[in-house]
């Protein structure tokens, strides 16, 4: 878990800054056009930052930029900074996504055949395949005859902020060049970086963000609390259990030596074939 950054070091790739970008109507609906190659004629946001928990003993989601068009369609938008987690955990947080949107409106009482057209966006920074590519966009499509879509009307798309810019909108191409940390070039990445300059002066944000990483840091640092109590506990256990052994097996001196020596105590662990945790 990485550091936990100042208001002052948040760039448009951090969370917390991307959703109060996005909560600007003009700009999050011109993204949304942009990638997609439509025109929108209005957007609405359900919510803020959606949760959706579909039964009490299940994992719950939360969606950071959740919007609806004028025509129903839903969209998702998540930014995606890290790519040290295993190659398929992607795809499949972008499946588990857009199955808990397609709940979601299921557990309103609307019938299958009224779910929405929908759309998984995930803005990364960095190459999510390994082929290069600026835009990898899903759908599901037949193994025998991939020009036949299968009808569902989902969608899911990457956006990789390292890939080939060759063919690429030209507003794109500027908005992946600011997420990679270049200067803002043309009127709509201008305008993006406009705003995240208005988000950050604004006062009331900036304390909301230093009240959440006050949290986010006493949360860490019980964690590791809890951890350091929870590993002394087990290792006051084992060296319990190494020193009744040592005594069934008449190694008396073998005891007093390793209550002192840590190095003979992890040899006697070791032989044992106990974990001490030392």
């Amino acid at each position: 878990m990485g550091r936990i950054k100042t208001w002052d070091e948040l760039t448009i790739c951090d969370n917390f800054l991307f959703l109060k970008v996005m909560q600007n109507k003009r700009i999050c609906k011109k993204l949304i056009e942009k990638i997609l190659g439509i025109r929108i004629l209005r957007i609405s946001y359900p919510v803020t930052e959606k949760s959706i928990d579909i039964r009490y003993d299940s994992k719950s989601v939360r969606l950071d930029v959740f919007v609806e068009d004028n025509a129903g369609t839903l969209y998702d938008i998540e930014m995606q900074t890290s790519d040290g987690d295993t190659p398929d955990e992607l795809p499949k947080r972008a499946r588990y996504y857009q199955a808990m949107m397609d709940m979601d409106v299921l557990n309103k009482s609307e019938y299958y055949t009224k779910l929405r057209k929908s759309f998984v966006i995930f803005i990364c920074t960095f190459d999510p395949f390994g082929a290069g590519k600026s835009i990898y966009t899903f759908r599901e499509t037949c193994q025998e005859d991939p020009s036949l879509l299968m009808g569902d009307e989902t969608t899911k798309i990457f956006l990789n902020s390292q890939g080939n810019r060759d063919g690429l909108d030209p507003d794109i191409t500027a908005f992946l060049d600011y997420v990679n940390g270049q200067a803002a070039k043309g009127r709509f990445a201008k305008s993006i970086e406009k705003e995240v300059q208005k988000v950050r002066e604004h006062k009331e944000t900036r304390w909301e963000y230093m009240t959440l990483a006050m949290e986010l840091k006493k949360q860490r640092n019980e964690g590791h609390a809890e951890g350091r109590a929870e590993g002394r506990a087990e290792g006051e256990a084992c060296f319990a259990d190494l020193m009744a052994a040592l005594f069934n097996d008449g190694r008396a001196e073998d005891a007093k030596r390793a209550a002192s020596d840590v190095a003979y105590r992890n040899a006697l662990f070791h032989e044992y074939h106990m974990d001490g945790r030392s």
